[in-house]
């Protein structure tokens, strides 16, 4: 890619360079083409331009010691010549090109052409229009002063339309807004950490330099290219840009290039900063990509054909950027979640979440009844109208009343599409967005960021939480409170006058240099205030007890400063120890090693005793010692660590790699119980998630016993209950047969009971949660949330229905592969999503409850009264305001609702259960009922009610009559108290309960009143409203608030009552099961709806509008393109991935439509 540079982005780079040429040894175009190489090629080629990567940093004039000055002018100048660390967003979409997509909608369309018919018509006289044998049965000329008012109907048809156009696109409008500042935040909290004037500071990744002295360690996801300077055991997973899913050594003498988007596996170190933003191997990817959702896939294609021809002699592994490129998406990407998550409502439109599922079938359904009614309607007008004039009455057809029929008929054409429109629920699609968007504002608040939007609706329905112990149900505060040192086992922090002075030295030294430097301890912030604990907590914990035997840790690090650790092996999952090995004075070698007791004591064969002398430790000893001191604290909770050492002579030097006879014969220092105290509100927050149905189990890493404890002391496990406690090798016998092989029956028989599992590996989390959520033990398919902090923690987060990440102790990797991210790291705000999705389920239902109500009554009043009358009793325009309010006000009004903490006490849903319920369906039919006796009530005797005008068979251009006023009056106000109704959807009495914490849906109903007043008495023609007296409004209002006694007498039927009542938008099981190798052209809408299992990627589709059923099939049809095939080529790959994801976590793809690339040999990608 160096050869083709992306000329508009570099130019007025280069020109900034020629004038700076001489401030700095190399130029940027120089450092980006040094990064694309790998491996051994790079060495050579810095050896031979350069000399060494010191050489480098005195040519971009920083020391790796000390990091850059950081003054201001020199980050300034930095910046100006090698360019930000920042991947310019794509463009959002302007308003009027939103405005263009919600006229799309195909209702929107017929209504507009009708309008239009209708105001070309009203302009045109025929010279018939006087002549008497045109007027058909409905009779009375009408006077000059109506025909030339004909145009209004069409005009405020019109202005409906733009009304409707406008809501829709403000609303998209603001929504993708908030999701850019949503973004946006997300990226200024990423800090990373880099060394400047010799001090570690965190700073944000936009403001990371080339020439910047950048610390990396475990879990982080890189920022920016750079060379590795130096540090211990570091192995990168760069499956993100190379596809290659083995772990990547990297030192100074062989591999040194460290690149923008790939994950840190193992280890620390330094590295310097060569290239930021648009020039780092992930910002030239992205260039390549382009902006905009179209050029994509057509760019995507050229780009990998380009990546194809790129020079050959350059290494293989470029040839997959182009497949990889679509793979990758580190957070720093300006566009973050944003232009992937468009990218992934393309690839995967199949993907949707639950409620999404439930809704578009709703949706397509209701609409079908619609298009059927309105056609009816139509085809009856019509017949109606030409039987009547033609036969009945015998006239002939005259050329000259053409115009005036053609105008009969478009009048019929439009109370057709009025029904249509009023039929179709196109506020569902808004209501969920809005409900979606309002939830996950609020829960900002709450400490939940959400990433993927439909994940906040899919935990209200979890079942199930596997949730981490450290830092997630616990304070992740270490502190050691009991030690056995020298015989003795201490309860609390021993005297240090009773601790031997060589066991004290040897034990300061091992925590002070066995540790991450970046690992400290500092002064409270503020006074009386608790030391902050920095880095790793394990360790604070630990040199926080050099801290309590009144030693001091800094002297010891200053005399062996990180450059001079000889050896490190880093913790990892695998080891669960951490070793440094040190050159001692006399040239022989000295390794210090720390890790669980478990495992460490297997590996001593010497204990220092009383007088700090090594003594023999026996396997008979070691027993002894694991229930005598071990197990007793780790029944108080606590977490074992020992700390040993081990010494070496200088010659021969031992063979270093050899890990296992390394880590052998040590000598055993001190044994300490660390406590990480329950989080004070963890255990009520546990009580609440049991009684709402959840089951919490917890998975660590820790011993069994120390688990154990700390399950009673929140409340998971409780005395005397049947429960199972297991470790994870046990755990791993269990659910294997004799082949080694995992059986989904195996597991069945254990989850159900299992609480805690207990020195798990990643894949034990990844194992079990994948077992529960394909368990098919139970009728309802299990919904499972997992928190995760932990590189690896990603397979579980992925695979989960919902992972959470943590957002103060998680690691970047963790935080790419979750849903939601806690932002304080605590349990209780789980609960909190949890109340909140629920609250999204039934504000959606409350809505469909309040607008299936409308639709009912709206479409068979429209209906018959066309049939009995030849006139809909509801005008187009009135209909449009009708929608308008029920839609859009509603959706608003009633999806803003805030949740309460009733909604914990019942139990989850589940994937099966109707979206409206026996209940809701009661109630719908109830008010429906209601609403139609008396608008036919009014219709046909309302006249002689109210002694007013008949405003049946009325002329074509007649004005508008009282009577049908009253009618059109009455029915707004039956629907803004059914809208009070509607805000309870459990048959609960009280409707007004806690009406007055929700202002919005206050304002909104006494704004729509207000409306309805000023279009009653001023709307005049266009409205078809005729102004009304006062004791006629009092009877409008009189009979709207019959509504809500009416409610009441309703909520008296008992539901168990009406079993003939059917549900409806429900999720049958066959549509569980993801038959991926269906055929495209077979999958038109219902096997659309299929719930997919949410694999790899979280569907973002609550973007776009589900809109009627039209938009819906021809979005199938449109999907069948490119990508289509590639999908069904990955549903295949995807499963297979799904394994090999376990050794990398970082598969976070930006789409796994086009991860099958990856799987496939080098060259085929290339070409892909």
């Amino acid at each position: 890619m160096g050869d083709m540079t992306n000329s508009d982005f570099y130019s007025k780079n280069q020109r900034n360079e020629s004038g700076h040429g001489g401030e700095f040894g190399c130029t940027m175009e120089e450092l980006r083409s040094l990064m694309e190489l790998r491996g051994t090629e790079a060495v050579v080629k810095i050896k031979e331009t350069y000399g060494d990567t010191e050489a480098i940093c005195r040519r971009l004039k920083t020391s790796p010691v000390e990091g850059l000055p950081g003054t201001a002018p020199d980050l300034e100048k930095r910046k100006q010549i090698f360019g930000q660390n920042f991947i310019p967003p794509k463009k959002p979409k302007t308003f009027l090109q939103l405005v263009w997509e919600a006229l799309q909608d195909v209702t929107l369309i017929i209504l507009e052409i009708a309008a239009i018919i209708s105001l070309g018509l009203s302009f045109y006289h025929p010279p018939g229009e006087s002549n008497e044998g045109c007027a058909t049965a409905q009779g009375g000329a009408e006077d000059e002063g109506e025909a030339e008012a004909g145009w209004i109907e069409g005009a405020a048809i019109l202005l409906s339309v733009i009304c409707v156009v406008l809501v829709t696109a403000f609303n998209d409008w603001s929504k993708e807004k908030q999701f850019r500042g949503l973004q946006s935040r997300i990226e200024q909290e990423q800090k990373f950490t880099v060394v400047r004037a010799g001090q570690v500071v965190q700073i944000p990744v936009a403001e990371i330099v080339v020439g910047d002295i950048a610390q990396i360690k475990y879990g982080d996801l890189l920022p920016a290219d750079g060379l590795f300077i130096q540090g211990n055991d570091l192995k990168i997973d760069e499956s993100s840009l190379t596809g290659e899913s083995d772990q990547v050594r990297k030192s100074v003498d062989k591999d040194p290039m460290l690149l923008s988007g790939t994950h840190v596996m193992e280890g620390s170190g330094r590295m310097v900063v060569t290239a930021v933003g648009v020039n780092s191997q992930t910002g030239i990817i992205f260039t390549l990509l382009g902006a905009g959702g179209e050029e994509e896939e057509k760019k995507d294609k050229k780009g990998k054909m380009q990546d194809g021809t790129v020079d050959a002699s350059q290494s293989k592994a470029k040839q997959q950027d182009g497949a990889a490129a679509m793979e990758m998406q580190p957070l720093k990407s300006a566009e973050g979640g944003d232009a992937d998550d468009k990218k992934k409502a393309n690839m995967h439109k199949k993907e949707k979440s639950v409620l999404q599922g439930k809704l578009t079938k709703l949706a397509v359904q209701i609409g079908k009844a619609g298009l059927v009614m309105s056609a009816i309607t139509v085809i009856i007008l019509v017949l109606y109208f030409t039987v009547d004039t033609f036969v009945v009455n015998k006239k002939p057809w005259l050329p000259e009343c053409t115009p005036v029929y053609v105008q009969y008929f478009v009048k019929f054409f439009i109370i057709g599409v009025t029904v249509l429109v009023v039929a179709v629920p196109e506020g569902l699609p808004l209501a969920v967005t809005i409900s979606l968007a309002y939830s996950v504002k609020k829960m900002m608040k709450d400490n939940n960021l959400v990433r993927h939007l439909d994940a906040c609706e899919t935990m209200g329905n979890a079942t199930a939480i596997c949730s981490d112990k450290t830092g997630t149900l616990t304070t992740n505060r270490m502190t050691v409170v009991q030690a056995y040192i020298g015989d003795v086992h201490y309860k609390e922090i021993p005297d240090p006058s009773s601790i031997n002075a060589k066991t004290m030295e040897l034990l300061v030294n091992a925590i002070a240099i066995n540790s991450a430097y970046t690992t400290k301890i500092l002064p409270p912030e503020k006074e009386g205030a608790l030391p902050r604990q920095v880095g790793n907590k394990t360790e604070c914990g630990l040199l926080g007890f050099v801290l309590d035997l009144k030693q001091d840790y800094e002297p010891v690090r200053s005399q062996m400063p990180e450059e001079k650790l000889y050896k490190v092996y880093t913790f990892n999952s695998v080891r669960k120890s951490m070793s440094t090995v040190i050159k001692l004075p006399d040239e022989s070698f000295r390794m210090y090693s720390k890790g669980a007791s478990e495992i460490v004591l297997k590996k001593c064969c010497k204990i220092l005793n009383a007088a700090g002398e090594p003594r023999v430790f026996r396997p008979r000893d070691r027993d002894d010692m694991v229930k005598k001191v071990i197990e007793p604290m780790a029944c108080d909770g606590l977490r074992t660590i020992c700390v040993a050492f081990r010494d070496f002579p200088s010659s021969p030097e031992p063979d270093w790699d050899n890990e296992n006879d390394i880590l052998n014969d040590l000598t055993c220092i001190c044994v300490v119980g660390i406590e990480d105290p329950v989080r004070p509100e963890v255990p009520e927050a546990i009580r609440k998630c049991q009684r709402a149905g959840i089951t919490v189990r917890m998975v660590t890493g820790d011993n069994i016993n120390t688990a154990r404890a700390i399950a009673i002391k929140c409340g998971i496990i409780h005395p005397g209950e049947d429960f199972l406690c297991l470790e994870g090798k046990e755990f791993n016998q269990r659910i294997r047969n004799e082949k080694g092989e995992i059986e989904q029956e195996r597991i069945d028989k254990i989850w159900p009971k299992l609480r805690v599992l207990a020195r798990s590996s990643p894949t034990d989390k990844h194992t079990l949660v994948k077992g529960i959520i394909d368990s098919t033990h139970t009728e309802q398919r299990q919904v499972v949330a997992v928190t995760g902090d932990g590189t690896n923690d990603g397979p579980a987060l992925k695979k989960a229905d919902v992972g959470f990440a943590m957002g103060i102790a998680g690691t970047d990797v963790a935080k790419e592969a979750s849903d939601i991210i806690l932002t304080d790291d605590n349990f209780s705000s789980i609960v909190k999503a949890v109340m909140w999705g629920r609250n999204v389920y039934d504000s959606i239902s409350k809505f469909l409850q309040f607008q299936l109500t409308v639709n009912v009554v709206a479409v068979i009043v429209a209906f018959t009264g066309a049939c009995i009358t030849q006139d809909s009793p509801l005008k187009a325009v009135q209909m449009l305001w009708v929608n308008l309010i029920m839609d859009t006000f509603a959706s608003l009004a009633l999806a803003t609702e805030p949740p309460t903490e009733t909604l914990l006490l019942r139990k989850p849903y589940g994937r099966n259960k109707p979206l409206i319920s026996r209940t809701m369906m009661k109630n719908i039919l109830g008010h429906a009922v209601y609403q139609l006796t008396l608008i036919f009530t009014l219709l046909f005797v309302g006249e002689k009610m109210f002694q007013i005008d008949s405003g049946r068979n009325a002329p074509l251009h007649s004005p508008p009559s009282e009577h049908y006023t009253i009618i059109f009056n009455t029915f707004v106000m039956m629907q803004l108290f059914n809208e009070i109704n509607a805000r309870k959807i459990h048959g609960e009495r009280n409707v007004f309960d806690g009406i007055f914490r929700n202002p919005i849906f206050c304002t909104i109903v006494l704004g729509t009143f207000a409306i309805q007043i000023v279009i009653v008495q001023f709307g005049g023609k266009p409205f078809s409203c005729a102004p009304l007296q006062l004791d006629q409004w009092m009877w409008c209002i009189f009979i709207g608030l019959g509504e809500l006694v009416w409610g009441q007498v309703i909520a008296t039927i008992p539901t168990s009552r009406l079993k003939f009542l059917k549900e409806a938008g429900r999720l049958t099981q066959k549509e569980e099961i993801p038959e991926e190798e269906l055929n495209e052209d077979v999958e038109e809408i219902d096997h659309a709806e299929r719930e997919l299992r949410r694999g790899q990627i979280l569907w973002f589709r609550g973007l776009n509008r589900i809109q009627t059923q039209i938009e819906v099939v021809n979005t199938f049809k449109s999907g069948a393109s490119f990508q289509g095939a590639l999908r069904r080529q990955s549903s295949v790959t995807s499963q297979s991935q799904d394994v090999a994801n376990l050794s990398s976590p970082s598969h976070v793809s930006l789409s796994n439509a086009l991860s099958s690339p990856t799987s496939l040999p080098p060259a085929a990608a290339g070409q892909g």
